[in-house]
């Protein structure tokens, strides 16, 4: 039975547009490197999902890439072409089978993309190179193939809908195109897409709008829109948490389902732009104001570290690496197994956890990325 003080976690949630989410957890975004070469949705990736989607209340989907020159991984899969939509309606319902609302996360990769993987240049907001690619400098957008990329946000989220989707998430998070037109490391622009933190918000606006525009047009039942954001950047000039409290307060009046904020630990404190006093997520609540859901996520690995999410006033909390480790993470909590919650992997996991073989070449490469027993 399930311990009384993890209940919150089993609220359901009614959204804006009347959807019900039947719990407080979701399934963050995660690559997983399991896609068919041409960028359609493998056999591997819908097992992966399946494995995954029973128990909690929302799944966000690895990144799609909205246009061809969006490609920021090897197995990534597409949504840039009306071919991908039975490939990821074959995902939609296989998570949506689990009794999980399915959410395709839609993005471009900007100057991240590895120039192999891009049909033609690297692109981004400004001609300024990654510290992660230092050797890549990327090509400036013009303006028509930035309305252009607008489009393609369109575009891929009429497919979503098409698919059998119950929403999207715009991927502003993690250094990839539309947080390199906010961020002032990114974009040095001076036309109407650039200059000011008002100015650098144009695009990501105008990709919401867009989203919003094709949703209303085309979605025939409640569609959730949501966006993902990292709060700051190491980079000097950067984004700061003061730049982030300002893009918030505008996204929580854009009518969005939900915010999104993307950190490694929840209980990260500011590095610039706002004092230490709380924690980064604490001080994006305190500016979103209850005008939206926000979602926390960030380490999470017990059900009392999901509880002190949802503390801070955050209305969902997201589950990565632990929902690779421990897919049955939310039914042990909710029959009071707890205890039985799995924090790590054994070398001889990949199989059990059904874990795509390029996505646990590099879960066991990278050291200190997953906690792996010896």
């Amino acid at each position: 039975m399930m311990k009384e003080q993890y209940s919150q976690l089993f609220k359901e949630l009614e959204l804006k547009n009347n959807m019900k989410i039947k719990n407080r957890i979701v399934m963050a975004p995660m690559t997983n490197y399991a896609s068919n070469e041409d960028g359609t949705v493998s056999d591997m990736e819908i097992n992966y999902y399946t494995r995954r989607s029973g128990g909690v209340g929302i799944v966000v989907t690895a990144c799609t890439y909205v246009t061809a020159n969006g490609k920021g991984f090897p197995g990534e899969f597409a949504g840039d072409s009306d071919e991908m939509i039975p490939g990821l309606r074959r995902l939609a319902e296989a998570i949506q089978g689990q009794g999980a609302k399915a959410v395709l996360q839609i993005f471009h990769g900007g100057r991240s993309c590895p120039p192999e993987l891009v049909h033609g240049d690297v692109v981004s907001a400004s001609a300024v190179a990654s510290a992660e690619q230092p050797d890549v400098l990327p090509r400036s957008l013009s303006d028509s193939e930035i309305e252009d990329i607008i489009r393609d946000f369109g575009e891929t989220t009429r497919r979503a809908i098409e698919a059998g989707y119950d929403g999207v998430e715009i991927h502003g998070a993690n250094g990839y195109l539309i947080q390199q037109f906010f961020s002032p490391h990114s974009n040095t622009r001076e036309d109407r897409w650039g200059g000011s933190v008002d100015k650098r918000m144009a695009f990501p606006l105008a990709v919401v709008n867009e989203v919003k525009r094709v949703a209303a047009e085309h979605a025939k039942a409640p569609f959730m829109i949501g966006y993902r954001f990292s709060p700051e950047e190491a980079t000097t000039p950067g984004i700061t948490m003061d730049d982030t409290l300002k893009l918030v307060d505008t996204l929580a009046d854009q009518g969005l389902d939900y915010l999104h904020v993307s950190l490694m630990d929840y209980r990260s404190k500011p590095r610039e732009g706002a004092d230490n006093s709380k924690t980064r997520l604490e001080w994006i609540v305190d500016a979103v104001q209850g005008r939206v859901p926000v979602i926390g996520v960030g380490s999470v690995h017990t059900p009392d570290e999901a509880v002190e999410v949802l503390q801070t006033g955050a209305e969902l909390v997201a589950l990565g690496r632990e929902l690779i480790m421990e897919p049955d993470w939310v039914s042990k909590v909710a029959d009071g197994r707890e205890s039985e919650i799995k924090t790590t992997l054994s070398k001889q996991d990949q199989e059990l956890l059904v874990i795509p073989d390029l996505l646990w070449h590099y879960i066991m490469e990278r050291t200190g990325w997953f906690p792996v027993d010896a």
